[in-house]
């Protein structure tokens, strides 16, 4: 049994477009859905916490409107959405409900993660759901979610509420019982059992959405949001909908993640993974090796170039000499100031705009290494 598990005290499952429905066009499995609740119900039953985020709901509304594949158009997508959300919520309450288990629907953009109010107050509601013995069924709010303010896929968001709730464990259902370090057809692949060390994944290879026509992550996604979970303290087994019991209970099933050995503080983590990068910020060499080695603050002093149009308070990337992402963090001056501040200590700044501008361009405390 592995040790991570069998401790986990809260566990999030997330379980895929195509798991739970097959080819698009097919409509939900009601064999699939009642799999998972099964063993979501089985690990209540032992008294643990456990949340579901589920993707689905574009690929429920695709059979209802008529639909053999996944649109491209937004506009399509959330009506898809809109469609499907009702039909994949219903399922699940009633599968729930041969349980006696009440699960409520929670929809969610990266807004409700990134600022620092909507944060909160998800993570309050969530504990209060919990807390009242209720099983949430967390997705993303596709129906109203604009490129700008979404999360790109369900593997990340998992990752992210992972984060938000304190879980000990995420539960990653793909079509794939594990990863490989090739593609499962290939005759050479082999079953990765365990991660400690992303950097020995750099030679495998990671498929992408698959042919179902209904989903929108892939084993890459799946392999980011391991890495983002593992970095706030959360073990991660990753394998598919046959195995969740089995995964749930510890059993050597799919590939397991190991935990990092402390929580990333939550500031640290949105900047990182759940805010969207509004510029970036080209570093001279001795401003980006005093980030990444000495942890220092951004002066305007070390920034050769400024792109994009952004307010303070926004984030951004921070990129070396090579146009490389090595940091992102929460900018103190309007993209329109800052061409007039580069090259200029602070105490330049201070003589030729006033005291007001004597201070970083990015605080480290507002700034972390990607």
């Amino acid at each position: 049994m592995r040790s991570e598990v069998s401790r986990a005290k809260r566990i999030v499952v997330k379980v895929g477009s195509s798991s739970l429905t097959g080819a698009a066009g097919s409509g939900l499995d009601s064999a699939a859905v009642d799999r998972l609740v099964d063993a979501v119900a089985s690990a209540k039953a032992r008294g643990l916490d456990v949340l579901v985020v589920t993707s689905g709901a574009i690929a429920a509304g695709l059979a209802a409107l008529g639909l053999k594949s996944r649109p491209k158009e937004l506009e399509l997508q959330q009506a898809a959405a809109s469609v499907g959300q009702g039909l994949l919520m219903h399922r699940y309450t009633e599968s729930f409900a041969r349980h006696s288990i009440t699960a409520s629907q929670v929809l969610l953009t990266s807004e409700d993660i990134v600022r620092r109010s909507h944060y909160r107050n998800a993570q309050r509601t969530l504990d209060r759901l919990l807390a009242l013995g209720v099983v949430p069924v967390i997705n993303e709010n596709d129906t109203v979610g604009t490129s700008e303010i979404r999360f790109g896929d369900n593997d990340r968001l998992a990752a992210l509420v992972s984060h938000l709730v304190q879980a000990d464990l995420l539960v990653l259902l793909s079509d794939i019982d594990a990863l490989y370090d090739a593609p499962p057809s290939s005759p050479d692949a082999k079953r990765i059992p365990e991660v400690s060390d992303f950097a020995a994944l750099n030679s495998a290879e990671f498929g992408g959405a698959g042919n179902s026509g209904v989903g929108s992550g892939g084993m890459a996604t799946k392999v980011e949001a391991a890495r983002i979970a593992t970095s706030a303290g959360i073990a991660v087994v990753l394998t598919s909908l046959a195995n969740v019991q089995g995964a749930v209970d510890g059993e050597e099933v799919g590939t397991i993640f190991h935990a990092g050995s402390h929580r990333a503080p939550s500031r640290a983590l949105w900047i990182a993974h759940a805010s969207m990068p509004k510029g970036s910020l080209t570093l001279d060499p001795g401003a980006a090796k005093a980030i990444l080695e000495r942890g220092t603050s951004l002066l305007p002093a070390g920034v050769t170039s400024v792109t994009g149009d952004f307010a303070a308070g926004d984030v951004v990337d921070l990129l070396d000499n090579s146009q490389k992402v090595i940091a992102r963090g929460l900018v103190a001056f309007d993209s329109d100031e800052i061409p007039q501040l580069l090259g200029k200590s602070t105490k330049e700044l201070a003589a030729t705009f006033g005291a007001e501008y004597e201070r970083e361009l990015v605080h480290r405390d507002d700034l972390t290494l990607i």
